[in-house]
């Protein structure tokens, strides 16, 4: 088993809700021992919010959840790129992340899968496995866009980590018309991960790149 505590660590989310769906958990449970949060959210969807709420409504959703999560609002990073553009975008893309290596020099990163399918997902992992490829990377689960995940890495989660997910997920009400953005859905994975490693509720990762000292 393998403790991490006293790291520094960095989530590249390439929209807003990302890193509640697909590391929430994870980040509360970390977040209790001694290591710093990062967040870097490349989108807020404006194009996209549904008419009934501000454009910038996911800005407002983002910090109260991840404040929920335990991240300190000075470490939440958030940048304007337009939706599903990300792919236009890619050296800007990367020399943002490269900034972010610079200023934050993580110790684990996590992004999402590098077969994740949905455009704007598949640059940020792309891009962020170029700028840290020397670094401990892991990919977080977001099912609806993984034709396939290797379940290589386990985070065992208690009760109150994913109370703290589901919290942080119904503060998105912008997205509550999403068919993953329920409790029921969240639990279910949660417990499914969690039987595969003989414990309650778990998060799974696929390792990219894991350095141990």
């Amino acid at each position: 088993m393998v403790n991490i505590n006293g790291k520094k660590i960095l989530v590249l989310a390439p929209h807003t809700d990302d890193l509640e769906f697909g590391c929430g958990g994870t980040i509360a449970k970390l977040a209790e021992a001694d290591n710093e949060i990062y967040c870097a959210a490349f989108s807020a969807c404006q194009q996209s919010v549904r008419k009934e709420f501000p454009p910038d409504i996911l800005i407002t959703e983002i910090k109260v959840a991840s404040k929920i999560l335990g991240l300190k609002l000075e470490n939440l990073r958030l940048f304007d790129y337009s939706v599903r553009t990300f792919n236009y975008h890619r050296q800007d893309l990367l020399d943002d992340i490269i900034k972010l290596k610079t200023e934050i020099a993580p110790d684990i990163v996590f992004i999402p899968s590098l077969t994740d399918l949905h455009q704007d997902h598949f640059t940020i992992a792309q891009e962020g496995f170029r700028a840290f490829k020397f670094s401990s990377l892991l990919s977080y689960e977001l099912p609806w866009n993984n034709l396939s995940f290797n379940t290589a890495s386990f985070m065992k989660l208690e009760d109150k980590h994913i109370d703290l997910k589901i919290k942080a997920i119904n503060e998105y009400r912008s997205q509550a018309h999403r068919p993953y953005a329920n409790e029921e859905f969240i639990r279910s994975l949660a417990r499914t991960r969690g039987v595969q490693i003989n414990t309650h509720y778990a998060e799974c990762f696929e390792v990219i790149r894991w350095i141990l000292d």
